[in-house]
């Protein structure tokens, strides 16, 4: 069954539009995830506000790119757009005193608001990483315990990921006052990015190991 699973056509009605690599990107949860990483990586002292706008229009290139290909709107490509959009005006709205607060924790508050979105599509039954699952399989594989199961504890992982990396960047702020520790505001969180990236790809091979090992 996994193994009919992993190897099943993908369900999309429009293949072909870009490149094999650009499709395998867009497909995944990394393109819901790409304007997280943008603000991660460049969020700081004066930079909210372009930042915010490179995110947003991240944001709705993956999300109008998607409805070209044919493919469904996700919950994290719709949750991006309403962030950075909030977040660019909100930014605009604040006293100075404000957005310097909001420069300092918004690395917390971003990585808190993926571990509600993670946690959120679990207790919905809809764990979010199922949305882009879909896309690589045959419709009449979506309802099998397997794929439900994997997606569960993949999106699962990213929680925990989400959840290490806000508790990071929170001790090195709030605890060491150092928003620029190389442990607590860059090597911990991307090694906890990193670690479930890694698990995304490694998982569902695993499941299919077990798969065809109970079946022999």
């Amino acid at each position: 069954m996994a193994d009919d699973i992993e190897n099943a056509p993908r369900s999309s009605p429009q293949e072909g539009r870009f490149p094999p690599a650009v499709e395998g990107l867009l497909d995944s949860p990394l393109a819901g995830l790409a304007p997280w990483i943008v603000l991660a990586v460049f969020e700081g002292p004066g930079s909210i506000a372009w930042v915010a706008a490179v995110a947003l229009g991240l944001s709705v290139l993956f999300l109008v790119l998607d409805l070209v290909r044919g493919r469904s709107l996700k919950l994290l490509g719709v949750v991006d757009v309403v962030f950075f959009a909030a977040l660019l005006i909100t930014h605009f709205m604040l006293s100075e005193d404000n957005q310097m607060w909001l420069e300092t924790w918004i690395g917390e508050i971003a990585n808190i608001t993926l571990v509600l979105i993670a946690v959120g599509s679990m207790l919905a039954r809809k764990p979010f990483t199922i949305q882009y699952a879909r896309e690589e399989v045959d419709p009449q594989y979506w309802d099998s315990p397997v794929f439900l199961r994997t997606n569960y504890v993949i999106t699962g992982a990213w929680a925990l990921a989400f959840l290490v990396a806000a508790a990071a960047g929170w001790y090195g702020d709030a605890v060491l006052h150092d928003d620029d520790n190389i442990w607590t505001g860059w090597v911990i969180q991307v090694a906890a990015m990193v670690a479930a990236i890694k698990f995304s790809a490694w998982y569902p091979d695993r499941v299919s190991e077990r798969m065809d090992d109970a079946t022999e």
